[in-house]
């Protein structure tokens, strides 16, 4: 077992926004309850105090005590440094992955879910980039123009969540995912000029990914399906699917066939009308350049 004293500032409450327990998540309490039991069950085993065990990860003492009680979510450092000082031989690492889900709203969880499951993803946004694109500082002032407003720990907790789905760019094999953005929310400075110009260097570099499809919708064109809202398509390796579209069927979430046809229809559709891929990633690379 190591033990050592770092003499850094402690983090506390200030430097760690955003890793609140959600009390109507059942399955997140449950999670949090259960790792702050066995961190504690571990530093009473060894003999440790609160407050040296707390100095030995670099944590204030009522940081630690909250983690131990479930009413905080610990950090995946937090649990490589207990793992270490109680010599745990990687059982409180181990808990990492389960604890880093906890983080996320059950909503994003359940979507990302899906996504990490799909085979093909289509998505229509028509006033913001769409959520897998934004980089962390877009996102983060997207969720801060909220009205009212949403706590920093809310505000942190979302950008990290919509930043996790981003990983569905890394899996092998890649899904095939299909993007079509208006071009309001592209030349909105959202945050910023130098915040806009890294999203818009962003969805270049997403969209030259063999297998990415992103195409812009001109402002300056007909009207189209997407005029009542978001479209959002998923399908699954043994062909079902499931889809959502701000304007019918109130919005729900649908899996049968008669109505997934009519949403793939309306996203055909919209998909004919925007700019094919390369002459979309020229017009993103325009608007960068007029910065």
């Amino acid at each position: 077992m190591t033990v050592g004293v770092d003499t850094k500032p402690l983090k506390d409450e200030v430097g760690e926004r955003g890793w609140d327990v959600d009390p109507d998540d059942e399955w997140g309490v449950a999670v949090v309850t259960t790792v702050g039991r066995q961190l504690k069950l571990r530093r009473e085993a060894v003999g440790m105090r609160a407050g040296d065990f707390a100095k030995a990860v670099g944590y204030g003492e009522d940081m630690v005590y909250k983690v131990e009680s479930g009413q905080r979510i610990p950090r995946p450092e937090y649990l490589d440094k207990a793992d270490d000082v109680l010599g745990a031989d990687g059982l409180l690492s181990a808990m990492k992955e389960d604890v880093q889900k906890v983080r996320y709203p059950k909503k994003v969880r359940a979507l990302a879910e899906m996504e990490a499951k799909a085979v093909e993803i289509g998505l229509y946004e028509c006033n913001i980039i769409a959520g897998l694109l934004q980089t962390a500082e877009h996102a983060r002032a997207v969720i801060r123009a909220a009205q009212p407003p949403y706590s920093p720990d809310d505000v942190e907790r979302m950008v990290a969540a919509r930043l996790a789905r981003r990983s569905v760019f890394e899996r092998a094999p890649a899904p095939s995912i299909h993007f079509v953005l208006e071009e309001a929310p592209l030349r909105r400075q959202v945050g910023g000029t130098m915040v806009w110009r890294r999203q818009l260097e962003r969805l270049l570099e997403v969209g030259q990914l063999n297998s990415v499809s992103l195409q812009v919708m001109p402002t300056n064109t007909d009207a189209h399906p997407g005029l009542d809202g978001r479209i959002e398509l998923l399908k699954f390796s043994d062909g079902k699917a499931v889809g959502r579209s701000d304007g019918l069927f109130n919005g729900r979430p649908v899996s049968d066939p008669k109505q997934l046809r009519i949403l793939e229809l309306q996203y055909g559709t919209i998909r004919a009308q925007a700019l094919p891929p390369r002459e979309s990633l020229a017009f993103i690379q325009k608007l960068l350049g007029e910065t």
